[in-house]
């Protein structure tokens, strides 16, 4: 996009961003939980899954966070060549085509040439653009995607603390692992003017899809 600014933005982190870190750190916890031999399971194996799942769901709280502040100074970046691009190109047309790739298709696609050369006029007329680091609100998305990562885990990971028996606890938890990957589904579903039951479901068997596969993989 041509608009570089940072400022006005309502939310911190979209909600399909959110979905997506949820469902990351639920699956992440699920390969953890799954894994448990529950019928040879003892306190000491619950209590190195709960670590082990608490810990590798912080590393990737902090890894999706560093790739979060990456991706948003290279949109930044990308957005201030572009605009530069459109204000120093002395030719109208490919000014104009710049202007209609960085706008949304929909919108692109309605826009006649005359908007478009009133619009390049626009950014013609704006002051000199600087380079744009990343500002406090990255730097607070960015904890916020590492804490959606990491407490994730703890609905899934609360059983193992709280029940003796890990076969009783390992049911619980899938039990509350398969509601909130169908609340993140219903959430999706009626986010795009869908079918949030549809969704519900679609997400609980991807959810699922995935763990058994990270799972045979190792992961």
């Amino acid at each position: 996009m041509l608009n570089i600014s940072t400022k006005g933005r309502q939310r911190l982190i979209d909600p399909d961003q959110r979905r997506a870190e949820v469902l990351f750190g639920l699956i992440m916890v699920l390969t953890f939980t799954g894994s448990l031999g529950v019928a040879e399971a003892g306190r000491e194996d619950v209590r190195v899954m709960l670590i082990g799942a608490l810990g590798c769901n912080l590393a990737w709280g902090i890894i999706d966070g560093v790739f979060y502040l990456m991706s948003t100074l290279a949109e930044k970046g990308g957005g201030l060549l572009k605009l530069k691009a459109v204000r120093q190109s002395s030719d109208l047309k490919q000014a104009q085509r710049l202007i209609a790739e960085a706008l949304p298709p929909v919108v692109a696609s309605v826009m006649q040439p005359a908007e478009l050369e009133s619009l390049r006029e626009r950014l013609k007329q704006l002051p000199e653009p600087e380079n744009q680091g990343l500002e406090r609100n990255d730097w607070l998305a960015a904890f916020g995607v590492a804490m959606l990562v990491f407490l994730s885990t703890f609905p899934v990971a609360l059983p193992f603390i709280f029940m003796e028996e890990a076969r009783s606890a390992l049911r619980v938890s899938n039990l509350i692992a398969i509601t909130l990957l169908f609340i993140v589904g219903w959430s999706y579903g009626k986010g795009i003017g869908r079918s949030p039951w549809r969704f519900g479901l679609s997400m609980v068997l991807l959810g699922s899809a995935l763990t058994v596969m990270a799972i045979a993989l190792g992961g």
